[in-house]
Formats: structure tokens, C-alpha cells, sequence
């Protein structure tokens, strides 16, 4: 693939802005195979000021005209699923199988949406004392700054995009530079689509600190919505808190796999395969944990062990390939430093655990027993194909062992007993449990975590919702 289509320069005001110093790896090789622009803080004052004069013009084109422009965004998207899936496939490293996926969910945030912004309601009541009435209309909030990680780069940007274009805001997009060729690809969709000049802008950076300051500190700029580490999130937030702007954060995570005894062991591992290796491991959403009655322990091992080890690991282009390439070396050397860790601990490596001599960024599918619930693995985001498998005895003792991380985003639950399931469920403290399901992220649901991983929700009506403001009127009448 020419990727030389995806590399125009900086998206800002509907214009290609000329530039370079980026470069582009191919994570299967470690090749270059673009190189993009370099925003500087000038480009993203340029980028607000563009997002600043296209606003009024957004916010007043009525709802079903700005809808019909989220359904042409996702009917060019399906069109062109292949194109796009490749170049995922090459930028980020995940399977085409994937990569797919990925441009068929982020599609179908434009389609939800363009549905959501058509039907935003308010309230009208009496007041309690009977003096007047109450009325509640919702506004867009204004410019937001929209920051995505490399791992979705397709989903990421849509899941915040079309929400705030739904709600009538104007957007700029700073895409992680690992993986940039997506958010340009999609830039050019667009405005093909129809989007305004100005309305959605796009830049990338190897600056991001006085880049992203610059536009957090503008007046005109009312919303942060950030995907990506907690770390990172909390010097946002600080940043954010100068001009007390609204924001999204959504953060780490360190999912736990539950799995009683009386689950379908099949079912538990056909869930397990997709909760661990979709994406090579690389989501926030990944099992991190995998916590296993003792009853059927040695049986979900023995079945986990054989379904990675049928995986075949190679390009994400390649069409048989079920896991690629992580995105950097620097993921590789994290990924081996864990399992280093955690073997020095005691556990026991059943399958995989060591890096492959070959070119690119790989690390094979892993399954580790024994590890210490002190192991930093079990504190931290595995983020790869490693799967360390930890035996309990009773419900309680799982909901501790679930329960025992700073993080809340996703939880996974396999019991026949659907009284179990939803009872273990409230008391696991996540945004979102997969009971009986290996999958949780859905348009239509609200995406988002609790403790440490997070503030509000993307999907469903609270995604529109967040790039919006309560305005309460009192009148008699």
C-alpha cells in the first residue's frame, strides 16, 4: 500500500497544511512507511482558531442536516472497510480479522449518533412549590480537544467525534503519532462526507505537552476528551483544572476474568480468547486477570494453553495471522520485563514467555500460572497476549481478588447461574461487565470505568450528553 495518500500534512480548516517529522514504523518490520506532519504550538492555535470559526455556523445547522452527514460518514467508511482495514493492519500491527472490526464499530458511532442527535430532548416540569416552571434545554459545550490513543486508531477518534459533532460541536483531533495514517484517512472521509471546513481538524504531534497546553489554555476550548493512560489522564486533568474545563477521561485498566465451576468451560474459553487476544492484547479492555475456580482451573489452563499456542503470529496483513506485531519495541520490553518479574516470583510459564528473534516488534501468545498477586503484571496493564491464570476457592475470595486494583473499567463473568452472575456483577466495582460474554464495547452502551479509570461515559445517550450543558430557565407562565 502507498501510504504517501495518508501523509498530506496537518487537517486544519478543511486545508492540507504541508509538513513532516513523523515517521511512520510498520510494527511488523520496523520499516518506515510514511512520514507525516509535525504540529507545532502555532498549528494548534491554528487548529482552535479554525474549530473557533466554524462553531456558530455547526451549532445552528439543524439536527437532521448534521445527521445526514454522520450517515454518509458511515456509509463511506463500510464502502471503503477494506482500505481502511489494511492500513490499520499496517500502521498498528492487529490481525485484518481486527482490523475489520475496528472499521465497522467505528462506523457505526456515525450511524448511532446521526440517530442520537436527532432526538436530544429537555425537560419541562412544574416546580415543586408550584411558583413556576422549570425548563431544561441542552447546548453543545463548545470546542473540544479530542486526544486518542495508537491501539483503536480508527474507533477512538469516532467514538468522540461523532458524539460531539452530534451535539453541535466543532473538534480538534490530536491522534497518537504511532498510528496517524488512520486519523488522515479519515479526515479526507469527511470532508467528502460533507463536514464544514473547520469543524473537525486534525493534527499530530511529537511535541504533545506545549501542543495540547496550548489548546487547553484557550478560553474559546470548553471540553477535554481524553482515551489513554491514567498517568498521562491525571496531568490532564491538572491542566484542565486552570480553566475548570469539562472533561472525559477514559484510562487504565486491569480487567478481571472470572470463570466458577460451573461454567461452560467452552463458552469460557471461546470469551476468554476474544477478552485477551483481540487486538494482540493491545485494549484497555483486555482480561488482565484471569481469576479461575479451582473445580475447573486445570482444564481452562490446558484449554487456554492450546487455543494460543494454534494462534500464528506474523503481520497483521497477513490474512491467517491471529496475532501481530505489538505497536513499539519499547511494548515488547515492558511485556518481557512483566513475565521477568513475575517468573522471579514463582509462576510458572506454560506457554510462550520469551521474545521472538525475528524483525519487528513481536512477542508470542503466553499463558503463566502460579503468579503472585503481588507480581506487578497483577497490578499493572499487561497490554500484549499474556495471560496469567490465578486459582481461587469461593465467591468471596474471587470478588477480593476482582476487587483488588485501583482500576474499574471492564470485568468478565462465566456461571450457568445468571443469579451468580448478577449478583457477583454489583458487587465487582467496574463501568462494565461481560456476563457470559467476551465482549462488552457496543455503540449502543456506555463505555466507561470507575476508581482510577476514569470520568464519565462514551456510547450510548451519555456519549452525546457529554459534549453538552444543562441550561435551566424558571419562568411563570
Amino acid at each position: 500500500m502507498d501510504c504517501s495518500a495518508y501523509a498530506q500534512g496537518l487537517y486544519i480548516d478543511g486545508k492540507w497544511v504541508p509538513g513532516e517529522g513523523i515517521t511512520v514504523i510498520d510494527p511488523s518490520t520496523g520499516n518506515s512507511i510514511a512520514e507525516v506532519a509535525d504540529a507545532t504550538v502555532e498549528d494548534a492555535r491554528a487548529a482552535v482558531d479554525a474549530a473557533a470559526r466554524a462553531a456558530a455556523g455547526w451549532r445552528a445547522t439543524p439536527p437532521r442536516q448534521r445527521a445526514g452527514i454522520l450517515i454518509k460518514c458511515f456509509e463511506l467508511m463500510m464502502q471503503r472497510q477494506e482500505e481502511l482495514a489494511y492500513l490499520i493492519a499496517l500502521e498498528n500491527g492487529k490481525s485484518l480479522v481486527d482490523a475489520r472490526g475496528e472499521v465497522a464499530y467505528a462506523a457505526e458511532f456515525f450511524r448511532w449518533y446521526a440517530e442520537e442527535g436527532v432526538r436530544i430532548s429537555g425537560e419541562f416540569m412544574t416546580a415543586p412549590g408550584g411558583g413556576n416552571r422549570i425548563i431544561v434545554d441542552y447546548e453543545p459545550i463548545g470546542i473540544a480537544v479530542l486526544i486518542t490513543p495508537w491501539n483503536f486508531p480508527a474507533a477512538m477518534a469516532t467514538r468522540k467525534i461523532a458524539p460531539a459533532l452530534a451535539a453541535g460541536c466543532t473538534v480538534v483531533l490530536k491522534p497518537a503519532s504511532e498510528t496517524p495514517l488512520t486519523a488522515y484517512a479519515l479526515a479526507a472521509l469527511y470532508s467528502e462526507a460533507g463536514i464544514p471546513d473547520g469543524v473537525v481538524n486534525v493534527i499530530t504531534t511529537t511535541n504533545p505537552g506545549p501542543v495540547t497546553a496550548a489548546m487547553l489554555e484557550d478560553a474559546r476550548v470548553r471540553k477535554l476528551s481524553f482515551t489513554g493512560s491514567t498517568p498521562v489522564g491525571r496531568l490532564l486533568l491538572a491542566q484542565a483544572s486552570k480553566t475548570v474545563l469539562s472533561c472525559s477521561m477514559e484510562l487504565g485498566g486491569n480487567a478481571p476474568f472470572v470463570v466458577f465451576d460451573d461454567a461452560d468451560l467452552e463458552a469460557a474459553l471461546d470469551g476468554a480468547m476474544l477478552a485477551k487476544m483481540r487486538n494482540g492484547g493491545e485494549a484497555c479492555t483486555a482480561a488482565n486477570r484471569f481469576l479461575v475456580q479451582e473445580g475447573i482451573h486445570d482444564r481452562f489452563v490446558e484449554g487456554l494453553t492450546a487455543r494460543m499456542k494454534a494462534l500464528k503470529v506474523g503481520p497483521g496483513t497477513d490474512p491467517d495471522t491471529g496475532c501481530g506485531p505489538m505497536i513499539t519495541r519499547k511494548a515488547v520490553d515492558k511485556i518481557e520485563a512483566l513475565v521477568a518479574e513475575a517468573v522471579g516470583r514463582g509462576a510458572k510459564v506454560v506457554l510462550g514467555g520469551k521474545g521472538l528473534d525475528r524483525p519487528g516488534y513481536y512477542y508470542p501468545p503466553t499463558v503463566m500460572v502460579d503468579v503472585s498477586p503481588h507480581a506487578e503484571m497483577a497490578r499493572d496493564e499487561i497490554f500484549g497476549p499474556v495471560a496469567p491464570v490465578y486459582r481461587f476457592k469461593t465467591e468471596d475470595e474471587a470478588i477480593a481478588m476482582a476487587n483488588d486494583t485501583e482500576y474499574g473499567l471492564a470485568a468478565y463473568i462465566y456461571t450457568k447461574d445468571i443469579r451468580r452472575g448478577m449478583a457477583v456483577s454489583s458487587r465487582i466495582e467496574s463501568g462494565m461487565i461481560g456476563l457470559n460474554r467476551g465482549l462488552v464495547s457496543d455503540p449502543a452502551g456506555p463505555f466507561g470505568g470507575v476508581k482510577q479509570s476514569g470520568l464519565g461515559r462514551e456510547g450510548s445517550h451519555h456519549g452525546v450528553i457529554e459534549f453538552m450543558e444543562a441550561k435551566y430557565i424558571a419562568t411563570s407562565f
